[in-house]
């Protein structure tokens, strides 16, 4: 009995050290980050906590707040190869995953197949919204199953594959509204805002004068994957556990909670909310130190989340009711 005790004692030790490294690992990453991209920390920490729970990220904002230089800016920071992809109305699915070319070698011809930018660890799709859903669904395959598949030929990605794709919140004309199962398939969607005052007084000073700061990196695509096991393995909570499963719940029409929720709510969150606040909660836990996450992660995450999960009744939105107030609304009554 004393051996298997301590077996398990030094299993536990050197689970712990392996979280506190990745932890000291990833906290340099998100420092190395700031460096680069200035006032945006909540933002970084949501893209961060994406990758490190092995998800993919929907941002939105206007042009001009660095999305595509904080993308950038993470390839370099954690070692992974990463590519860029500016979605228009004109790209077809080819242009993502590749195509098969006739080639002639000594009479005989036969066709090789050419990779598309999708073969990438680290995949920037640029206002996705605006590619036909015909390219958007060769996108869906490739998030969901980290494959694709050409002329019946299945073809796996590199790993890890990630997409950070984004999406300008105000032009709306000549896009295509993503479909519910692709908005689904992001782990989390994360809003872009402004820099404040003195944020944007630094990136100034600091991008106009002089040369620029480099991004150097911390870490590899293989200490990434391997803190993605370790955020699998730490351990949450009955009561984590418990307040996920209420907020999700208490976000669909047919939940117990009051009427005037039920009632401006016209679609909502299926399981995979509570699949992705679980990895969520761990993985924001590990970035900030700690070896277990708690009920303020849960409250933490709740908007990016649920809000790509979730849609208002028009009477809701016809009363001026937003997705924001309602999930404060359901974090009040969780708490």
């Amino acid at each position: 009995m004393n051996d298997i005790a301590t077996a398990d004692q030094d299993a536990t030790q050197k689970a712990v050290a392996m979280a506190e490294r990745a932890a000291s690992t990833f906290a340099k990453a998100r420092e190395g980050v700031a460096k680069v991209i200035f006032g945006q920390d909540a933002v970084v920490e949501q893209t961060l906590v994406t990758l490190l729970a092995g998800g993919h990220g929907l941002l939105i904002g206007v042009p001009g707040l660095a999305k595509t230089r904080l993308v950038e800016t993470l390839g370099i920071v954690l070692g992974l190869d990463w590519k860029r992809i500016q979605f228009t109305p004109d790209l077809m699915p080819a242009d993502i995953i590749g195509s098969e070319v006739l080639e002639e070698d000594g009479g005989k011809r036969s066709f090789r197949f050419l990779k598309g930018p999708v073969f990438t660890q680290l995949l920037m799709a640029d206002e996705i919204n605006r590619a036909s859903p015909r390219t958007q669904s060769a996108l869906l395959q490739a998030m969901q199953e980290r494959q694709v598949t050409v002329a019946g030929q299945r073809y796996d990605l590199p790993v890890p594959f990630h997409v950070l794709a984004t999406q300008n919140p105000l032009e709306q004309e000549g896009t295509y509204p993503l479909p519910e199962a692709q908005l689904d398939r992001f782990l989390l969607q994360i809003d872009v805002g402004y820099p404040d005052k003195d944020a944007e007084r630094r990136m100034l000073l600091a991008t106009t004068f002089g040369t620029e700061v480099a991004p150097e990196r911390v870490c590899t695509a293989q200490d990434l994957i391997e803190a993605q096991q370790i955020v699998r393995h730490i351990p949450v909570g009955e009561k984590v556990v418990d307040a996920i499963l209420r907020l999700v719940r208490s976000a669909r029409p047919d939940s117990d909670g009051p009427k005037e929720l039920r009632d401006a709510i016209a679609w909502a969150p299926g399981p995979r909310a509570s699949q992705a606040f679980m990895l969520a909660v761990r993985a924001r836990a590990l970035i900030e130190g700690r070896l277990a996450p708690s009920t303020d992660d849960v409250v933490a995450l709740a908007h990016p989340v649920l809000r790509h999960r979730m849609a208002l009744s028009f009477s809701a939105r016809a009363e001026g009711m937003t997705l924001s107030s309602v999930i404060d609304r359901l974090c009040r009554d969780l708490l």
